[in-house]
């Protein structure tokens, strides 16, 4: 079969076996391994992520490709070791999603009326059955920090393990500032930032809100006020890191002044 005739993913996995190729290969890819490779991974998963944030579906498209490579790399270096291939772990994605979709795949009858109730409980039994002993198990270490602490509390929240209501997350992100403005040493200030920040991300999630969610769009509105700040100093011939607090202070005013009077 020629190439022009060859299934895109085909020719995708062989291109892949042609890098890795411990005679022919390109020198860089045989080099790597799984945790060379990881970064890169995570990366490309980001890079998709603000392609969709960006509304930018050309984007999309490459930074999809650029992520389906890396399945397919770590994939090539499973098969080479003797473990898994891409086959695979297709198979194995197409088996669990059929294992947690009973409703969709089998007669059974979906008793659950909360989706996301019976796609946890599935879940809690592939753990189970993987030799799962706590709620927490599972979580993986490298996650984003802020995205770890909100899988560990809502783990922890379905063993009824969670404040009833916002007044007690919001009594103890108030206990925890206060801890992290009477500690003494780093190391005290260390665990207590971390503490502080875990107790912000516990409120955040009691409004029913992402806490990533919720960030990014922090993120954006600092972004967007600051640049704001400095255009509106540069129109009136002033550097912008040469004033004062109190004179930036005014710029920061001014710019919420803008950006409310625009979205009214």
């Amino acid at each position: 079969m020629s190439e022009q005739n060859t299934r895109p993913i085909d020719r995708l996995l062989t291109i892949m076996a042609q890098l890795r190729d411990p005679e022919t290969g390109c020198e860089w890819d045989r080099a790597q391994d799984f945790r060379s490779i990881a970064p890169y991974t995570i990366e490309e998963a980001y890079e998709v992520a603000d392609a969709i944030e960006r509304d930018d579906i050309a984007a999309l498209k490459d930074e999809l490709g650029d992520l389906l490579l890396q399945v397919v790399f770590h994939s090539r270096m499973a098969e080479e070791a003797g473990h898994f291939g891409f086959t695979d772990v297709a198979k194995a994605i197409c088996d669990k999603l059929q294992a947690r979709h009973p409703h969709i795949f089998t007669d059974i009858a979906d008793n659950h009326a909360n989706q996301t109730d019976r796609w946890e409980m599935l879940k809690a039994q592939e753990r189970s059955a993987k030799g799962a002993t706590s709620a927490l198990d599972g979580v993986a270490m490298a996650l984003p920090a802020l995205m770890r602490s909100e899988k560990l509390q809502k783990r922890a929240a379905r063993t009824g393990f969670d404040w009833p209501d916002h007044a007690g997350s919001i009594a103890k992100l108030h206990e925890e500032l206060g801890e992290l403005n009477a500690a003494t040493t780093d190391a005290d200030r260390l665990l207590e930032a971390g503490d502080l920040l875990f107790a912000a991300v516990n409120v955040v999630r009691s409004f029913s809100i992402v806490p990533e969610n919720a960030l990014r769009a922090g993120n954006a509105k600092f972004e967007r006020r600051f640049r704001k700040m400095e255009e509106l100093a540069d129109s009136d011939g002033r550097n912008f890191a040469e004033l004062s607090l109190d004179e930036q202070e005014a710029y920061w005013l001014a710019a919420k002044a803008l950006e409310r009077a625009e979205t009214s």
